[in-house]
Protein backbone atom coordinates (compact mmCIF):
# COMPACT_ATOMS: atom_id res chain seq x y z
CA UNK A 1 0.00 0.00 0.00
CA UNK A 2 2.60 2.46 1.10
CA UNK A 3 4.56 1.62 -2.15
CA UNK A 4 0.78 2.43 -4.00
CA UNK A 5 1.04 5.88 -2.16
CA UNK A 6 4.68 6.87 -2.86
CA UNK A 7 3.81 6.07 -7.04
CA UNK A 8 0.56 7.90 -7.04
CA UNK A 9 2.33 10.58 -5.32
CA UNK A 10 5.38 10.58 -8.33
CA UNK A 11 2.74 10.37 -10.43
CA UNK A 12 1.03 14.05 -9.30
CA UNK A 13 3.99 15.91 -9.27
CA UNK A 14 5.91 14.42 -13.02
CA UNK A 15 2.21 16.05 -13.65
CA UNK A 16 2.23 19.20 -12.07
CA UNK A 17 6.02 19.56 -13.29
CA UNK A 18 5.39 18.47 -16.85
CA UNK A 19 3.71 22.05 -17.58
CA UNK A 20 4.65 25.18 -15.97
CA UNK A 21 1.30 26.97 -16.35
CA UNK A 22 -0.77 23.45 -15.62
CA UNK A 23 -4.61 24.57 -15.86
CA UNK A 24 -4.16 27.72 -18.19
CA UNK A 25 -6.56 28.24 -21.01
CA UNK A 26 -6.28 31.04 -23.36
CA UNK A 27 -9.47 32.67 -24.85
CA UNK A 28 -9.38 34.24 -28.27
CA UNK A 29 -11.90 35.34 -30.62
CA UNK A 30 -12.10 33.73 -33.97
CA UNK A 31 -9.18 35.40 -36.10
CA UNK A 32 -11.26 35.04 -39.20
CA UNK A 33 -9.76 34.12 -42.53
CA UNK A 34 -6.16 36.24 -42.55
CA UNK A 35 -3.51 36.94 -40.32
CA UNK A 36 -1.15 34.71 -38.27
CA UNK A 37 -4.21 33.96 -35.71
CA UNK A 38 -5.80 32.19 -38.60
CA UNK A 39 -2.67 30.59 -39.94
CA UNK A 40 -2.10 29.39 -35.80
CA UNK A 41 -5.15 28.36 -35.66
CA UNK A 42 -5.57 25.94 -39.18
CA UNK A 43 -2.28 24.53 -38.55
CA UNK A 44 -2.84 23.70 -34.37
CA UNK A 45 0.28 25.74 -33.83
CA UNK A 46 -0.89 27.79 -30.55
CA UNK A 47 -2.58 24.55 -29.27
CA UNK A 48 1.16 22.58 -29.58
CA UNK A 49 3.27 25.43 -27.76
CA UNK A 50 0.68 25.96 -25.12
CA UNK A 51 0.95 22.40 -24.43
CA UNK A 52 4.19 22.56 -23.70
CA UNK A 53 3.68 25.03 -20.83
CA UNK A 54 0.59 22.92 -19.75
CA UNK A 55 -1.70 25.21 -21.25
CA UNK A 56 -4.25 25.39 -24.00
CA UNK A 57 -6.23 27.60 -26.33
CA UNK A 58 -10.34 28.22 -26.63
CA UNK A 59 -11.39 29.96 -29.98
CA UNK A 60 -14.24 31.68 -29.61
CA UNK A 61 -16.88 33.84 -31.22
CA UNK A 62 -16.16 36.61 -34.46
CA UNK A 63 -16.26 40.57 -33.50
CA UNK A 64 -15.47 43.33 -35.95
CA UNK A 65 -13.17 45.20 -33.57
CA UNK A 66 -11.53 45.90 -29.94
CA UNK A 67 -14.53 47.65 -28.88
CA UNK A 68 -17.04 44.97 -30.12
CA UNK A 69 -14.87 42.41 -28.04
CA UNK A 70 -15.24 44.24 -24.54
CA UNK A 71 -18.82 42.06 -23.79
CA UNK A 72 -16.88 38.70 -24.42
CA UNK A 73 -14.12 39.90 -21.98
CA UNK A 74 -16.70 41.00 -19.29
CA UNK A 75 -18.09 37.51 -19.62
CA UNK A 76 -15.23 35.97 -19.61
CA UNK A 77 -15.12 33.92 -23.18
CA UNK A 78 -12.36 35.87 -24.26
CA UNK A 79 -9.41 36.93 -22.25
CA UNK A 80 -6.79 37.68 -24.74
CA UNK A 81 -7.71 39.93 -27.34
CA UNK A 82 -5.72 42.57 -29.67
CA UNK A 83 -6.26 45.89 -30.81
CA UNK A 84 -5.23 49.23 -30.58
CA UNK A 85 -3.98 51.95 -27.10
CA UNK A 86 -7.14 54.05 -27.47
CA UNK A 87 -9.90 51.21 -27.32
CA UNK A 88 -8.22 49.68 -24.23
CA UNK A 89 -8.52 53.08 -22.56
CA UNK A 90 -12.01 53.49 -23.33
CA UNK A 91 -12.13 50.06 -21.59
CA UNK A 92 -9.56 50.73 -18.68
CA UNK A 93 -11.67 53.77 -17.27
CA UNK A 94 -14.01 51.86 -16.26
CA UNK A 95 -12.42 48.87 -15.11
CA UNK A 96 -8.89 47.05 -13.98
CA UNK A 97 -9.46 43.62 -15.55
CA UNK A 98 -6.93 43.74 -18.26
CA UNK A 99 -3.55 45.02 -18.95
CA UNK A 100 -1.94 45.86 -22.06
CA UNK A 101 0.87 42.83 -21.98
CA UNK A 102 2.51 43.88 -25.84
CA UNK A 103 2.95 46.78 -28.08
CA UNK A 104 3.56 47.04 -32.06
CA UNK A 105 5.89 49.89 -33.57
CA UNK A 106 4.73 51.67 -36.28
CA UNK A 107 5.62 51.20 -39.63
CA UNK A 108 7.56 54.01 -40.95
CA UNK A 109 8.08 52.73 -44.51
CA UNK A 110 6.71 55.53 -46.65
CA UNK A 111 6.00 52.50 -49.11
CA UNK A 112 4.10 50.51 -46.98
CA UNK A 113 0.24 50.46 -47.60
CA UNK A 114 -1.91 52.88 -45.68
CA UNK A 115 -4.39 50.88 -42.69
CA UNK A 116 -6.69 53.98 -42.41
CA UNK A 117 -8.28 57.00 -43.53
CA UNK A 118 -10.78 59.76 -43.27
CA UNK A 119 -13.07 59.12 -45.83
CA UNK A 120 -16.04 60.88 -47.81
CA UNK A 121 -18.15 59.81 -50.86
CA UNK A 122 -15.96 60.63 -54.46
CA UNK A 123 -18.77 63.34 -55.00
CA UNK A 124 -18.61 64.83 -51.69
CA UNK A 125 -18.17 68.56 -51.50
CA UNK A 126 -16.02 68.10 -48.57
CA UNK A 127 -12.66 68.95 -49.76
CA UNK A 128 -11.01 68.79 -46.45
CA UNK A 129 -11.18 68.60 -42.60
CA UNK A 130 -12.07 72.64 -42.01
CA UNK A 131 -15.54 71.39 -44.20
CA UNK A 132 -16.52 69.17 -41.92
CA UNK A 133 -17.57 71.50 -39.49
CA UNK A 134 -21.26 70.43 -39.21
CA UNK A 135 -21.06 67.58 -40.63
CA UNK A 136 -21.73 64.16 -39.24
CA UNK A 137 -18.71 61.86 -39.10
CA UNK A 138 -18.64 57.92 -38.20
CA UNK A 139 -16.41 56.85 -35.99
CA UNK A 140 -15.87 53.57 -33.04
CA UNK A 141 -16.40 55.42 -29.47
CA UNK A 142 -13.49 55.76 -27.57
CA UNK A 143 -11.37 53.74 -30.24
CA UNK A 144 -8.94 54.55 -33.00
CA UNK A 145 -11.13 56.31 -35.32
CA UNK A 146 -12.51 58.85 -32.77
CA UNK A 147 -8.46 59.12 -31.51
CA UNK A 148 -7.51 60.07 -35.20
CA UNK A 149 -10.21 62.40 -36.13
CA UNK A 150 -9.51 64.74 -32.73
CA UNK A 151 -6.06 65.18 -33.76
CA UNK A 152 -7.24 65.44 -37.12
CA UNK A 153 -9.68 68.83 -35.46
CA UNK A 154 -7.04 69.93 -33.54
CA UNK A 155 -4.64 69.86 -36.27
CA UNK A 156 -7.03 72.31 -38.51
CA UNK A 157 -7.93 74.25 -35.82
CA UNK A 158 -12.06 73.26 -35.21
CA UNK A 159 -13.19 72.75 -31.88
CA UNK A 160 -14.63 69.01 -31.79
CA UNK A 161 -18.08 70.02 -30.98
CA UNK A 162 -18.16 71.93 -34.32
CA UNK A 163 -18.56 68.22 -36.32
CA UNK A 164 -21.01 66.00 -34.78
CA UNK A 165 -19.49 62.51 -33.82
CA UNK A 166 -21.89 59.37 -34.99
CA UNK A 167 -20.86 56.36 -32.74
CA UNK A 168 -20.98 53.38 -34.69
CA UNK A 169 -19.35 50.03 -35.39
CA UNK A 170 -17.76 49.61 -38.49
CA UNK A 171 -20.54 47.23 -39.97
CA UNK A 172 -22.46 49.55 -38.96
CA UNK A 173 -20.50 52.24 -40.47
CA UNK A 174 -20.14 51.01 -43.48
CA UNK A 175 -23.39 50.88 -44.05
CA UNK A 176 -24.06 54.40 -42.84
CA UNK A 177 -21.54 55.69 -45.13
CA UNK A 178 -23.02 53.78 -48.47
CA UNK A 179 -26.14 55.17 -47.85
CA UNK A 180 -25.49 58.43 -47.19
CA UNK A 181 -26.64 58.84 -43.72
CA UNK A 182 -22.96 59.95 -42.57
CA UNK A 183 -21.14 62.62 -44.36
CA UNK A 184 -17.51 61.21 -43.43
CA UNK A 185 -16.05 58.14 -41.71
CA UNK A 186 -12.98 57.25 -40.47
CA UNK A 187 -12.31 53.67 -41.61
CA UNK A 188 -9.59 51.59 -39.85
CA UNK A 189 -7.66 47.75 -40.45
CA UNK A 190 -9.87 45.97 -43.12
CA UNK A 191 -13.08 48.74 -44.12
CA UNK A 192 -10.42 51.43 -45.50
CA UNK A 193 -9.79 49.30 -48.14
CA UNK A 194 -13.00 48.08 -48.96
CA UNK A 195 -14.41 51.49 -48.66
CA UNK A 196 -11.81 53.24 -50.84
CA UNK A 197 -12.12 50.24 -53.80
CA UNK A 198 -15.65 51.61 -54.02
CA UNK A 199 -14.76 54.83 -54.74
CA UNK A 200 -14.33 56.71 -51.59
CA UNK A 201 -11.68 59.97 -51.48
CA UNK A 202 -9.68 60.24 -48.71
CA UNK A 203 -9.34 63.71 -46.79
CA UNK A 204 -6.29 62.23 -44.14
CA UNK A 205 -4.51 59.47 -42.62
CA UNK A 206 -3.44 58.29 -39.71
CA UNK A 207 0.09 58.77 -41.08
CA UNK A 208 -0.43 62.31 -41.51
CA UNK A 209 -0.99 62.94 -37.78
CA UNK A 210 1.15 63.01 -34.49
CA UNK A 211 -0.86 59.33 -34.34
CA UNK A 212 0.97 57.49 -31.08
CA UNK A 213 -1.81 54.69 -30.74
CA UNK A 214 0.05 51.87 -31.54
CA UNK A 215 -1.41 48.17 -31.45
CA UNK A 216 -1.53 46.26 -28.72
CA UNK A 217 -2.05 42.78 -27.04
CA UNK A 218 -4.06 42.93 -23.92
CA UNK A 219 -5.51 40.57 -21.39
CA UNK A 220 -7.49 39.56 -18.55
CA UNK A 221 -5.42 40.87 -15.65
CA UNK A 222 -6.30 37.47 -13.28
CA UNK A 223 -4.57 35.30 -16.63
CA UNK A 224 -0.96 37.76 -16.34
CA UNK A 225 -0.60 37.15 -13.17
CA UNK A 226 -1.55 33.36 -13.02
CA UNK A 227 -0.21 32.47 -16.31
CA UNK A 228 2.65 34.30 -17.44
CA UNK A 229 4.68 31.48 -19.33
CA UNK A 230 1.45 31.20 -20.95
CA UNK A 231 1.01 34.34 -22.22
CA UNK A 232 4.64 34.51 -23.39
CA UNK A 233 4.23 31.54 -25.52
CA UNK A 234 1.34 33.45 -27.28
CA UNK A 235 3.31 36.49 -28.00
CA UNK A 236 6.70 34.25 -29.04
CA UNK A 237 4.13 32.56 -31.77
CA UNK A 238 2.57 35.80 -32.95
CA UNK A 239 6.49 37.23 -33.42
CA UNK A 240 7.28 34.34 -35.39
CA UNK A 241 3.91 34.08 -37.44
CA UNK A 242 4.70 37.66 -38.45
CA UNK A 243 8.21 37.48 -38.95
CA UNK A 244 7.12 34.52 -41.36
CA UNK A 245 4.30 36.20 -42.67
CA UNK A 246 7.04 39.02 -43.98
CA UNK A 247 8.78 36.27 -46.40
CA UNK A 248 5.64 34.27 -46.80
CA UNK A 249 2.63 36.43 -47.02
CA UNK A 250 0.25 34.20 -49.42
CA UNK A 251 0.31 31.54 -46.87
CA UNK A 252 -1.46 33.90 -44.35
CA UNK A 253 -4.21 35.28 -46.68
CA UNK A 254 -7.51 32.91 -47.55
CA UNK A 255 -6.29 30.79 -44.92
CA UNK A 256 -9.80 28.50 -44.27
CA UNK A 257 -11.16 29.81 -47.75
CA UNK A 258 -10.26 30.90 -51.40
CA UNK A 259 -14.09 31.70 -51.96
CA UNK A 260 -17.08 33.54 -50.50
CA UNK A 261 -17.07 37.32 -48.60
CA UNK A 262 -14.20 36.63 -46.11
CA UNK A 263 -11.62 35.72 -49.18
CA UNK A 264 -9.92 38.47 -51.36
CA UNK A 265 -8.44 38.65 -54.66
CA UNK A 266 -6.73 40.90 -57.36
CA UNK A 267 -6.26 44.12 -55.82
CA UNK A 268 -7.05 43.66 -52.57
CA UNK A 269 -5.46 40.81 -51.86
CA UNK A 270 -2.26 42.38 -54.05
CA UNK A 271 -2.74 44.95 -50.94
CA UNK A 272 -3.16 42.48 -47.81
CA UNK A 273 0.20 40.76 -49.34
CA UNK A 274 2.34 43.80 -49.26
CA UNK A 275 0.91 44.64 -45.47
CA UNK A 276 2.32 41.25 -44.35
CA UNK A 277 5.70 42.26 -46.40
CA UNK A 278 6.08 45.62 -43.94
CA UNK A 279 3.85 44.45 -40.77
CA UNK A 280 6.15 44.34 -37.70
CA UNK A 281 6.47 42.00 -34.95
CA UNK A 282 4.54 42.47 -31.50
CA UNK A 283 6.88 43.14 -28.85
CA UNK A 284 7.27 42.98 -24.75
CA UNK A 285 5.75 46.36 -23.23
CA UNK A 286 8.24 48.27 -21.23
CA UNK A 287 8.38 51.38 -18.76
CA UNK A 288 9.06 53.31 -21.63
CA UNK A 289 6.03 52.82 -23.77
CA UNK A 290 4.08 54.90 -20.80
CA UNK A 291 4.29 57.59 -23.33
CA UNK A 292 2.67 56.26 -26.16
CA UNK A 293 -0.61 55.15 -23.29
CA UNK A 294 0.02 59.18 -21.70
CA UNK A 295 -0.50 61.03 -24.87
CA UNK A 296 -3.26 58.63 -26.18
CA UNK A 297 -5.16 59.13 -22.55
CA UNK A 298 -4.10 62.87 -22.36
CA UNK A 299 -5.94 63.24 -25.92
CA UNK A 300 -9.45 61.57 -24.66
CA UNK A 301 -9.15 63.50 -21.60
CA UNK A 302 -9.06 67.05 -22.98
CA UNK A 303 -11.61 66.36 -25.07
CA UNK A 304 -13.76 64.54 -22.38
CA UNK A 305 -14.22 60.77 -23.78
CA UNK A 306 -12.31 59.63 -20.80
CA UNK A 307 -13.61 61.27 -17.77
CA UNK A 308 -10.43 60.67 -15.81
CA UNK A 309 -6.98 60.12 -17.34
CA UNK A 310 -5.38 56.75 -16.89
CA UNK A 311 -1.71 56.03 -15.37
CA UNK A 312 -0.15 53.74 -17.58
CA UNK A 313 1.82 52.07 -14.71
CA UNK A 314 -2.06 51.06 -13.87
CA UNK A 315 -2.28 49.74 -17.48
CA UNK A 316 1.04 47.83 -18.54
CA UNK A 317 1.81 44.29 -17.69
CA UNK A 318 5.93 44.07 -18.21
CA UNK A 319 6.10 39.76 -19.01
CA UNK A 320 9.94 40.50 -20.13
CA UNK A 321 11.55 37.02 -19.36
CA UNK A 322 14.56 37.58 -16.27
CA UNK A 323 17.25 37.75 -17.63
Amino acid sequence: MRLLIALAVLALSVTACSGEDSGAVLKIKDPGNAGPLAYAKKNGILEKRLAAVGAKVEWGGSYASFTATIDAVRSGSVNVLEGAISPALGYLANGKDIKIFSITDRVTDAAAPQTDGLVVPADSQVKGVKDLVGKQVAVNKGGRGEYLLLLALERAGIAPDQVKRVYLNPDQAASAFATGKVDAWWAIVRAYPEVVAKGARVLVHGRDLPDQDLSIQAARTELLQEHPEAVRVYLQVLQELTQQARTEPAKFQNVFQTQGPTALSGARLEEELAKSRYALPPRFVTPADASYISDVAGTFHKYGVLPVTVKPQDVIADLRPAQ
